[in-house]
C-alpha cells in the first residue's frame, strides 16, 4: 500500500451547528494530521484512513466562543486534545463512497458514515499527482456527550443537535 499526504494548504476541516433555532455558525479545525494509505487512492475502497483533529486548533472566527468550546462545558481539550476517526469500512456508491468508521469525540467513540466524492486525479505544476475529495457527515453532538446548551425566551435552544462535518481535502503521494 502506498502512504498519502493531506496537502493541509490546499484542504478544510470544517463544521456547522444550528445558532439560536435560525442561523449557522461554521467553523474549522486548524491542525490536524492523517494517515492514509491505499492500494490505488482513485479506488478509495482500497484505503485504510485516519485522522487526528487537534481540538485547540477550533476557530469559529469569534475567540469567546472558541474558548468556550474548549472548554470542560464541551470538549474540555485539557483532557481530550483530539477529535479522533479511523476507517472501517469503505464501499462504492455509484460514482462515490461510504466511508464507515469510528469517531472518538470527549472520549466517546461511536460510528459514523461519510459520504465520500472523489473530484479526480491531476498533475500539478511540478509532476506530482494530487487526488482531490469531499466528505460530508452528521453527528448528534450529544452523542458524544456535549450537552451543554441554554434555553430561548421564544422557545428553543441556543445551540442546535446536529453537526454537519465536511471534509474537502487534496492528497499527494507521501515523500
Amino acid at each position: 500500500m502506498a502512504k498519502y499526504a493531506v496537502d493541509q494548504a490546499h484542504s478544510e476541516i470544517g463544521f456547522e451547528v444550528k445558532h439560536m433555532m435560525v442561523s449557522k455558525v461554521k467553523g474549522v479545525f486548524e491542525s490536524y494530521t492523517a494517515e492514509v494509505e491505499a492500494d490505488d487512492l482513485s479506488d478509495l475502497t482500497t484505503a485504510d484512513i485516519s485522522f487526528k483533529f487537534d481540538v485547540a486548533s477550533i476557530n469559529t472566527r469569534n475567540e469567546d466562543r472558541d474558548n468556550h468550546l474548549k472548554s470542560q462545558d464541551f470538549f474540555d481539550v485539557e483532557n481530550n486534545p483530539t477529535i479522533d476517526f479511523t476507517s472501517t469500512n469503505i464501499t462504492k456508491d455509484g460514482e462515490d463512497y461510504k466511508v464507515a468508521g469510528d469517531l472518538t469525540i470527549t472520549g466517546v467513540t461511536k460510528p459514523v458514515t461519510f459520504d465520500v466524492e472523489f473530484g479526480g486525479q491531476g498533475t500539478d505544476p511540478w509532476g506530482g499527482t494530487v487526488y482531490g475529495f469531499e466528505a460530508e457527515g452528521k453527528i448528534n453532538r450529544e452523542d458524544f456527550g456535549l450537552t451543554w446548551n441554554a434555553p430561548l425566551e421564544t422557545g428553543g435552544v441556543l445551540v442546535g443537535k446536529d453537526i454537519k462535518i465536511k471534509l474537502e481535502l487534496e492528497l499527494n503521494p507521501a515523500e
